[in-house]
């Protein structure tokens, strides 16, 4: 676990495609990547159970990873950690524009943020994920061009 204290962290998982992983790196971690929009995030600022929500993309997964690969894991107490897949693929991101690629990352985070809401209430977690939702859904707005 990193000492940093933004909340939200992003891991890219590839397969075979290099050039698709570099393509799909460049809209995280390239000079308009959303990854430092992402970590002015500080997980103080939305209480103290979860310290790190790790978006996981999952570069055109084989499909045994595929079948093994959960909603949302499960919660780490003692890291405070919560680990959440996002599939990438040519029918999802690759065959889209630059502004449609943007839009799906985008609302894949949001729409895993839902589902950590009821992981969230079914284990008596103490984060405030709908003002980190707002808050996030507005530093992404730039981001989001259709």
């Amino acid at each position: 676990m990193s000492n940093e204290s933004n909340i939200i962290g992003c891991f890219v998982s590839l397969n075979m495609n290099d050039e698709q992983g570099d393509s799909f790196r460049k809209y995280l971690w390239g000079d308009k990547g959303i990854d430092q929009t992402m970590k002015r995030l500080n997980y103080e600022d939305y209480g103290k159970d979860i310290k790190r929500i790790l978006f996981q993309f999952y570069v055109n997964p084989i499909p045994y990873e595929l079948n093994n690969l959960k909603n949302i894991e499960n919660y780490r107490k003692r890291e405070r950690a919560i680990g959440i897949p996002i599939i990438i693929n040519n029918e999802n991101f690759f065959s889209k524009s630059e502004s449609g690629r943007y839009d799906f990352i985008i609302f894949s985070i949001l729409q895993k943020l839902d589902v950590l809401a009821a992981t969230i209430t079914k284990k008596k977690l103490d984060t405030k994920i709908e003002s980190l939702k707002d808050d996030l859904r507005d530093l992404l707005d730039p981001f989001s061009v259709e």
